[in-house]
């Protein structure tokens, strides 16, 4: 299986990609976002290949990011809805919209997330859950976690924690 070396690796980052790192995954994560969780609408909007679609399904499914339920019996048609984890996921796909959005669409937008609270278009940013400042590399130090080890993933980043 082609992320299956990732997942092997002693690293979130390596482990998430083995799973994520897929572009068909973020497009298919994006629409699911945004209501179309039927495989024919899916497969109409992204214009993918049936056997990549399942595929990319399947292992959604499987990872445990989206579930899959029968909405029709004959023949069996199925939805996709997402979990609670597949949820987990929205801010991931919200900042990468957005990145792309700022960098790679010559200031012309294809959608433009508005927050339903306070009707602006939203601006995500990665922030802190205790104090509520914005997470930069130059505002974050990373230091070893109970599960911290050298292994293949991490080879290195031991000397990184070291330094301090």
């Amino acid at each position: 299986m082609k992320g299956e070396r990732f997942a092997r690796m002693h690293c979130s980052v390596a482990r998430a990609s083995a799973v994520m790192a897929d572009r068909w995954t973020v497009l298919i994560l994006r629409d699911l976002f945004l209501g179309l969780n039927r495989y024919e609408d899916l497969r109409a909007d992204l214009g993918i290949a049936t056997n990549i679609l399942a595929d990319r399904l399947d292992l959604l499914a499987a990872e445990g990011i989206v579930e899959r339920r029968a909405y029709q019996d004959r023949p069996v048609r199925h939805e996709y809805v997402l979990t609670p984890a597949g949820q987990e996921l929205y801010g991931t796909v919200l900042t990468l919209m957005t990145w792309g959005d700022r960098h790679r669409s010559e200031g012309r937008p294809p959608l433009i997330p508005v927050h339903d609270t306070c009707g602006r278009p939203a601006d995500p940013r990665v922030t802190c859950g205790h104090c509520g400042e914005e997470l930069t590399p130059e505002t974050v130090t990373h230091t070893p976690g109970p599960g911290g080890r050298t292994a293949p993933g991490t080879a290195l980043v031991h000397t990184v924690l070291a330094k301090d």
